[in-house]
């Protein structure tokens, strides 16, 4: 038996893993019975990033996605029954290296055999563009309160990874992305720290 179709599968293995699409990773917290419905305002957080262009961006997807759960948007100069406080955070560290720190590598290994076992013997190492991108890390939070007393009746946070100049990296992309993960199936089992792909 031809071991080249093997060793062709083996060499994509590492090429594959790099292109699948990060999962997000979520958590929310809610009061018993959060409302299902009613009219919403997006700001906001305070604290958040002076970042306007940026802020519309992820203020448009959780507007869209709450939209998509049962909230309206309000009218414009109206007040709304309840407002959705939004936050997020862009980071960046060194490709690489995991969130600990740690350098991380992805290699395929065998050995050979003697005494009659045909093993295969094989070492990996692929550098296909020197020196790796770095890590963007995207986080959101959202936090849903009542106008009229401003009490907090949903809370969720969401954040991905994606190399930088990868599409998942893109502001409009990740909020996107973000904001569906966190929002969808709202309000979603409170405490509970969920992956979505």
């Amino acid at each position: 038996m031809s071991k080249r179709p093997l060793i062709a599968v083996i060499l994509a293995l590492p090429l594959a893993a790099c292109a699948t699409v990060p999962p997000v990773e979520v958590t929310r917290f809610h009061i018993d019975s959060p409302a299902r419905s009613g009219t919403i305002a997006v700001e906001e957080m305070p604290g958040n990033p002076d970042v306007s262009l940026e802020f519309r961006t992820y203020a448009a997807s959780v507007q869209q996605q709450f939209a998509q759960v049962g909230f309206s948007p309000v009218s414009a100069g109206a007040s709304s029954e309840y407002v959705a406080l939004v936050n997020f955070r862009r980071s960046f560290r060194p490709g690489g290296i995991d969130r600990s720190g740690k350098p991380v590598s992805v290699g395929v290994g065998g050995g050979i055999g003697s005494g009659g076992y045909s093993g295969l013997g094989l070492g990996v190492g692929i550098n296909l563009s020197g020196k790796p991108k770095d890590i963007v890390t995207t986080e959101l939070q959202v936090q849903l309160r009542r106008r009229s007393d401003s009490t907090t009746i949903w809370e969720g946070r969401a954040y991905t990874e994606g190399k930088q100049g990868s599409p998942e990296s893109q502001p409009a992309a990740a909020a996107q992305k973000l904001a569906s993960a966190l929002i969808r199936g709202y309000p979603g089992e409170s405490g509970r720290t969920i992956t979505v792909k």
